[in-house]
């Protein structure tokens, strides 16, 4: 059985998906429903240091934070990005896009 969790973020890909054909078009689609709904910047905690998360971007084949702190700057995979408690707002896209790349 789906859990009503799962159902949601399956609803959410299937929304950005929609007109999508392949792996590169469908990240695509769930990169720019990310850029439009997260609530950027954010405040998390990467390694034990406070980032502040200025924005996403999309590589050639994932989607990834620009985490700044001070005058350095990282790019992390969205994927592997601890979110802040509270999450910031349009976070749900970030789960639906973890649940689309199976993990």
């Amino acid at each position: 059985m789906v859990s009503k969790g799962t159902a949601a973020l399956e609803a959410m890909i299937e929304e950005a998906t929609v007109d999508a054909y392949g792996d590169d078009e469908q990240l695509a689609g769930l990169f720019t429903m990310i850029e439009e709904h997260l609530a950027v910047p954010f405040t998390t905690t990467v390694l034990g240091v406070e980032v502040t998360v200025r924005k996403v971007e999309l590589t050639a084949d994932t989607i990834v934070a620009v985490c700044i702190r001070g005058r350095h700057r990282q790019r992390i995979d969205l994927l592997d990005l601890p979110l802040p408690t509270p999450p910031p707002d349009g976070n749900a896209w970030i789960d639906a896009y973890r649940h689309w790349a199976g993990r």
